[in-house]
């Protein structure tokens, strides 16, 4: 019996043992009550092929039940046949095969050369795994891997010119054995695993060498041999619109992970050995632990119920990073000297980026970084109609229109617009103007919760401040 890595020893094969790893013979399956016949979703389409190319339905439920009650007995595989004898719930013995078109020599070239390009491929057909990207690549390429309509052709000694109930238990009994192993499918479309395996090998090894000849160089397995994770091409994920076709075989998503109570520990990174020149270790760890707590708050937000309406986060200069850094850690003063240093701002000017993070993140300092702008007519008229509504009369600031800057010098204080939407308050301090607040879609809430003044009120306006936004 050969069964999951059967007919695979890890040797080239000549002779007999090369024809022996052309034919795998799986023992009979024990009854499948109460379980699907399919999990992987190259299971499932072998079984849609199946289904769609039998005319007559009856035939495949009895056949299903034939398999359910495991009266399928050992199942032989070999390029372009499965044999298995199948009995009926009466005792009744038949020989049933099922055809399947073998890749000519071309086809294979063309596959090996599909699945070597991508480390992903060779890595997932190594974990047992059919990925769709390789079925989709290959198919690209000209090389159908999985059967579609009419490619199962079945015979049997019961004389049924159609799929009768033997071929189909026989064809949902391989669906299990796919499930475990996709090698089973390209063993039936003509390569077993062990030649398969080598030939992908010795194209990983040349391409290995030719980026060794051009100066970029290879990582090896440690025995001498390049590793699947050394092809040039990095496993890139499956296109939403391959996806999207596959959708009526591919099983559902796993349930998420869980939310550690809180990130991870950092590895200490003191050791009696020396570092390279250039590398702090300190750094190191402070920059692997601000990483662990990014990665925990990122898959807090990733697992929140309104995750998918909120827009991914915007990417950050190393300008902004180093703000970042600032504002959001209680760091050594020499490291904190350091990041100052290289955020390019001057002390007064790092003072408000790191005011602008803490009230409101990346929209926050980004509207301390941008420039003046003009926003539209409409946003502006807006504005003015709440900032006339809050405050009667006298009670009223004065404000100076700019562009996207509204100013009450005499009062030390500004609103800006930013491209989030939201209004954003400044106050005066020492000649400059500093973040002073979070932002509101409401600038006369902006305005009100201005720090570390007061909200603007009568009190704090003092009488006879007049609401005038006016052109420049």
């Amino acid at each position: 019996m050969n069964h999951g890595h059967g007919g695979y020893d890890g040797k080239a094969g000549h002779g007999a043992d090369a024809a022996s790893a052309q034919e795998r013979t799986f023992t009979a399956l024990p009854p499948a009550r109460g379980r699907g016949f399919a999990d992987s979703w190259w299971g499932r389409a072998w079984l849609k092929a199946l289904e769609d190319t039998a005319l007559d339905g009856s035939q495949l439920k009895k056949g299903r039940g034939v398999a359910r009650e495991g009266l399928v007995g050992a199942v032989s595989v070999r390029p372009g046949r499965i044999t298995a004898v199948v009995r009926d719930r009466n005792g009744s013995a038949y020989r049933s095969d099922v055809l399947f078109q073998e890749l000519d020599e071309a086809d294979w070239e063309r596959f090996l050369d599909v699945a070597a390009a991508r480390a992903g491929h060779v890595a997932a057909l190594l974990d047992r795994e059919m990925p769709p990207h390789l079925v989709e690549d290959a198919a690209a390429a000209g090389v159908e891997l999985l059967p579609g309509i009419g490619d199962l052709e079945p015979e049997c000694s019961c004389e049924a010119w159609d799929h009768c109930p033997h071929t189909a238990a026989l064809c949902y009994q391989v669906a299990r054995l796919l499930d475990q192993d996709p090698f089973v499918l390209l063993l039936m479309r003509g390569r077993g695993e062990r030649r398969l395996l080598d030939e992908l090998q010795l194209r990983i090894v040349a391409s290995a060498s030719q980026r060794g000849a051009s100066g970029r160089g290879a990582p090896t397995d440690g025995s001498g041999g390049v590793g699947a994770a050394s092809a040039e091409a990095a496993d890139g994920g499956v296109r939403a619109d391959e996806a999207f076709a596959a959708r009526d075989i591919l099983p559902p998503l796993p349930a998420p992970p869980p939310l550690p109570d809180e990130p991870g520990p950092v590895p200490s990174l003191g050791t009696e050995t020396e570092p390279e020149p250039g590398i702090d270790t300190a750094v190191l760890e402070l920059l692997a632990a601000d990483g662990a707590a990014r990665a925990h708050r990122m898959l807090a937000d990733a697992l929140s119920p309104d995750h998918a309406h909120r827009p991914p986060p915007v990417a950050l200069t190393p300008r902004q990073d180093a703000v970042r850094l600032l504002a959001g850690a209680r760091l050594e003063p020499w490291i904190a000297k350091r990041l100052a240093a290289g955020s390019g701002r001057s002390p007064a000017a790092l003072d408000a980026a790191v005011r602008a993070w803490r009230y409101g993140g990346a929209a926050g300092l980004a509207v301390l970084d941008d420039e003046e702008w003009t926003p539209a007519p409409e946003t502006l008229t807006r504005a003015q109609a709440r900032l006339t509504a809050a405050w009667e009369g006298d009670e009223r600031p004065r404000l100076r229109a700019v562009g996207n800057r509204w100013t009450a010098a005499e009062d030390g204080v500004q609103l800006r617009y930013g491209r989030d939407g939201r209004w954003w308050p400044y106050l005066d301090e020492d000649g400059h103007w500093v973040p002073a607040g979070p932002g509101d879609e409401d600038p006369a809430a902006a305005l009100g919760g201005a720090e570390p003044s007061a909200p603007p009120s009568a009190a704090a306006c003092g009488p006879g401040v007049q609401l005038d936004v006016t052109a420049p």
